[in-house]
């Protein structure tokens, strides 16, 4: 039964941070592109999953260095070399429309 409640407590985070990004993603990054004159068109699923993945790292980055110090799932998380190059990869899903004036995806 705890192996269950840890599955249930991930997904439920996994499921927080996407709709919290949703919500970022359209009250908050379509008005920044906007005010750049940068067409929020396309793919924007990329943009939002780039937003929701970086709110997910410093969620990661709170928890696991403040919180739950001693928690090995966390650790295990923050030593990972996926979870750091898929937040440069969410980074530059984010940003890269600031530099090239459009949104790529």
């Amino acid at each position: 039964m705890d192996e269950l409640k840890k599955v249930v407590l991930r997904l439920a985070e996994i499921i927080a941070h996407l709709s919290i990004g949703l919500l970022f993603t359209v009250y908050i990054l379509r008005p920044i592109y906007g005010n750049y004159g940068i067409l929020f068109t396309g793919n924007v699923w990329v943009n939002w999953f780039g937003v929701s993945y970086i709110l997910f790292v410093l969620y990661t980055l709170i928890v696991g260095l403040y919180i739950s110090k001693e928690s090995i799932h966390y650790k295990k998380r923050l030593t990972s070399v996926y979870f750091w190059f898929t937040f440069i990869g969410s980074n530059y899903v984010v940003f890269i429309p600031f530099i090239k004036g459009e949104n790529p995806f």
